[in-house]
């Protein structure tokens, strides 16, 4: 059985390791090509779009794949809606593995927005020393704010537009609650700016903010379709995979006269 995972994410990479050692499954992850140096899953590995929807119906029909996970950042949002008609189009099963979002607790001054722009726009009035760790990505929708300064954070040099005042970190999760702390106070930062992307990796960043009584702007996850069912860690999407193998198992051998 020929199981796609779209990905590049933390949880790809962990269903990857679930799955590739499974009898009777062939394993290919897609990875979109935007990080120069990516951490490479287990298994065939193919990198770059696939020309929308019917690019990628064309794909699963050409290699015969079977089901396919949309294990993608909880922002790639076009990839999302472009998987989940390239499923209705083939018949072939998908899943979405979803990590669960943050949730603010007791002390945090988080602000909910729904887009960079609108972050954008909030920020002259919250703070002046600004911590952007949104990713490279995206980076024009703050390059107006002259008066405010900018300490980057992404894994690749970003390009512009950006900020003209800005500070570049590289640097790659999972990142330590003891150096957010230190990282917080050494430049001085007064605002935090995130995406609600949710997991561990990256989430002492949050608790560092809420120690030292700064504000967190939060942009909220983009919408994600209806009618594609949704796990929140890899275990679960890999018993998915299970049970189809199972059934396709169960199945061929009802198909055999002497039922062996």
């Amino acid at each position: 059985m020929h199981v796609l995972i779209l990905g590049g994410t933390t949880e790809a990479r962990r269903l990857a390791e679930l799955l590739h050692t499974t009898p009777g499954v062939r394993l290919t992850s897609s990875l979109a090509g935007r990080v120069a140096s990516p951490r490479l899953p287990p298994g065939e590995v193919r990198v770059g779009g696939f020309g929308g929807a019917e690019g990628l119906a064309a794909w699963l029909r050409e290699h015969g794949v079977d089901a396919f996970i949309d294990a993608t950042h909880p922002f790639a949002g076009t990839m999302s809606f472009h998987a989940a008609r390239a499923a209705a189009m083939t018949h072939v099963p998908l899943l979405a593995l979803r990590r669960p979002g943050w949730v603010p607790t007791a002390g945090d001054d988080w602000h909910d927005v729904g887009s960079l722009a609108e972050a954008a726009r909030l920020l002259p009035t919250l703070g002046r020393r600004v911590f952007l760790t949104t990713g490279r990505m995206g980076l024009a929708a703050f390059a107006d704010l002259d008066d405010l300064w900018f300490l980057v954070r992404s894994v690749d040099a970003p390009e512009a537009p950006h900020p003209a005042r800005m500070e570049v970190l590289l640097d790659r999760g999972p990142f330590t609650l003891a150096g957010e702390r230190d990282l917080l106070g050494r430049h001085h930062v007064d605002v935090v700016v995130t995406k609600d992307s949710g997991g561990a990796a990256t989430a002492p960043k949050l608790t560092a903010a809420r120690e030292a009584g700064l504000p967190v702007v939060v942009v909220r996850r983009p919408p994600v379709p209806e009618d594609v069912p949704v796990v929140p860690d890899p275990k679960t999407a890999a018993h998915w995979v299970h049970g189809l193998l199972d059934a396709r198992r169960a199945g061929r051998a009802e198909e055999r006269p002497d039922g062996r």
